[in-house]
């Protein structure tokens, strides 16, 4: 358990049960919010990502700029994040037809070269105690890439693999599973755990975003964006109005 002056230095939220679900939460809110704007609203992706890109930009602004750790505003940008990185994921697909695949390649690289600059000028790459703003433009930066990889990387397994969405999801449940059993029994350490989790939770997210609203011929349980989007909004809401009553933030 982490003191209650290192929870006040953070700018980051801690990392407990509580975090996992909101970010497998707002992992499925920015995959249903972004193929709302791009899809069900008709904007195209290119639209799409600079009206994404433009609010996480501002999200990001202000969390940067702030002193101390917000719930509100920390899972705002994390959902920003995830939103942004749905319409990148398709935008490399389906506008620069790089593929889910090869956007998935790009995109790991992204994130290895940012770990690769985090780690060397850091000398490790942990998320507590993130309070510099050069520390947290780098983790968000990782966070960024690692949402839109979450997004190619599960929409591979739909697409180019050829599963179901709850099979993309049940994929990714064991690959999470995984990195838990190998994290009690010390073969990954704390950091390992923490970015392949955060990857993986993406395209869980994700699936299960597919799963909620296409429709039910593709497979889906054909709620729509609007529907889907509005029930995983109200759910981070809830869990983050817990979160902030029980780190007591004023």
């Amino acid at each position: 358990m982490k003191s209650s002056t290192t929870q006040t230095l953070s700018k980051v939220a801690e990392v407990t049960l509580f975090f996992w679900i909101i970010k497998i939460i707002a992992t499925t809110l920015g995959e249903t919010t972004g193929d709302f704007i791009a899809q069900t609203l008709n904007l195209g992706y290119i639209v799409g990502i600079l009206v994404t890109g433009a609010l996480l930009a501002v999200l990001l602004f202000a969390q940067i700029r702030a002193k101390k750790y917000h719930p509100a505003l920390f899972w705002a940008a994390i959902v920003g994040t995830t939103t942004a990185g749905t319409e990148i994921s398709d935008f490399m697909d389906r506008t620069l037809n790089v593929g889910y695949f090869g956007g998935s390649i790009v995109l790991g690289l992204g994130l290895a070269v940012t770990l690769f600059i985090w780690h060397r000028r850091e000398g490790h790459l942990k998320v507590e105690n993130i309070a510099r703003k050069d520390v947290e433009i780098l983790f968000w930066t990782a966070v960024l890439f690692s949402n839109s990889l979450g997004t190619a990387f599960g929409d591979w397994m739909v697409d180019g693999l050829g599963l179901s969405f709850l099979g993309g999801a049940l994929v990714c449940t064991a690959v999470i599973a995984a990195v838990m059993a190998a994290h009690y029994t010390k073969v990954l350490n704390d950091v390992a755990v923490f970015w392949i989790a955060f990857v993986f939770t993406r395209p869980f997210g994700a699936t299960f975003g597919d799963l909620l609203t296409k429709p039910a011929a593709h497979g889906g349980m054909d709620l729509g964006t609007y529907n889907a989007s509005a029930v995983c909004l109200v759910l981070i809401a809830g869990f983050v109005a817990l979160n902030m009553r029980q780190r007591r933030v004023p």
